[in-house]
């Protein structure tokens, strides 16, 4: 079957990513008796409408695409080291994984404490019109629900997977990752520099407090000393 990416026009900038929506819904639901299920564009829309609103400077299009693009990371390391993905089958539990990466962020306001809240039951309306399964739409909105802790069980490999992937940012290259802290202060311009300053601190020392950034195998080797030396660094210039 041709990519759909490749077939896609040229001059449509979010062509490749509604074609990653498309391959993730269509592995993650059944198609009814008929043979016709809804047209997966209109939510993709949606969702890359909502990741453009003018308050976000981090929670956009670059940091969804960064996470899936980490998911396939995760999943090319699974397989390669003999993990199977969780059960009941591997390629549609990670189509779900990849549908929690689209709705993750979806509801984002910088001064709302609710936003997970908000974009599981997004997911949970928008998918169940879509086609996908109770089971399904369930699974995607406690992953979703799940990134406010980003503290996946040991045995919740899905949940490991979408953590990882959500927070390899903190693993990047120094210039990425200052590109990303500059991006959040922007998110909060709103909040005074002195009150920005202890928030963020207060932030950058749990995580540096708890055992573990990172759940797969991948993330523990690749990004979790990363991680903590640009979370030390930052926490230094604070």
């Amino acid at each position: 079957m041709p990519d759909q990416a490749a077939l896609a026009a040229p001059d449509d900038p979010h062509a490749a990513l509604r074609a990653r929506w498309t391959e993730a819904l269509e592995a993650a639901r059944t198609t009814p008796a008929d043979g016709t299920a809804p047209d997966p564009t209109p939510y993709a829309d949606n969702l890359i409408a909502r990741y453009q609103e003018p308050q976000r400077r981090y929670h956009t299009l670059t940091h969804l695409t960064a996470v899936l693009d980490h998911i396939d990371v995760l999943e090319r390391a699974l397989a390669q080291a003999g993990t199977p993905a969780p059960d009941p089958t591997p390629v549609a539990d990670l189509a779900l994984v990849r549908l929690a990466a689209w709705f993750h962020d979806a509801v984002y306001a910088p001064d709302r404490s609710e936003n997970e809240e908000r974009s599981a039951r997004l997911a949970e309306r928008a998918l169940t019109e879509a086609g996908v399964s109770p089971a399904g739409t369930a699974e995607v909105a406690r992953l979703v629900r799940l990134t406010v802790t980003h503290a996946p069980a040991p045995d919740d490999l899905a949940g490991q997977v979408l953590c990882d992937a959500d927070l390899a940012i903190l693993a990047a290259p120094p210039e990425t990752y200052s590109a990303y802290t500059a991006a959040v202060r922007e998110e909060y311009a709103f909040v005074p520099e002195d009150a920005f300053r202890e928030g963020r601190a207060a932030v950058l020392r749990q995580l540096l407090a708890l055992p573990r950034l990172f759940w797969t195998p991948y993330g523990t080797e690749r990004w979790e000393k990363a991680a903590r030396d640009n979370i030390t660094a930052e926490l230094e210039r604070l």
